[in-house]
């Protein structure tokens, strides 16, 4: 980061298997990206949770480069659903739910100090 002090920082995460495409990206125009592996509570897939810092001049052009990704597709879970009624509770054949995937999930935080050692 040259000359332009560091005052936002972005944090996305995004399904595992489009991060590596999507840093790719972000470093070609400059962004320099930290990846924390994640992984979601509800699927429990694995995500990646990457982090940008960067100077508010440049926040649009992140955002826009990252909303390329975001697209989200449908999958269907399946759940075995029990029978409370029944002592011990019955397993039943499984029910599937359309769940929302993929995409992005994106926040931007002011970063109040910043230096680099």
């Amino acid at each position: 980061m040259k000359n332009a002090t560091c005052d936002k920082m972005i944090i996305a995460i995004i399904q595992n298997d489009d991060y590596r495409r999507i840093i790719d990206d972000l470093n070609e125009h400059g962004f320099y990206v930290t990846v924390l592996n994640s992984s979601g509570g509800f699927l429990k897939k694995p995500n990646a949770t990457i982090m940008i810092g960067l100077n508010h001049e440049r926040l649009d052009e992140a955002k826009e480069l990252l909303r390329r990704y975001g697209k989200r597709t449908e999958e269907t879970l399946k759940m075995d659903t029990p029978m409370e009624s029944t002592i011990p509770p019955l397993v039943v054949s499984p029910v599937t739910i359309p769940v929302q995937c993929g995409g992005i999930v994106l926040f931007v935080l002011d970063v109040a100090q910043y230096e680099r050692y």
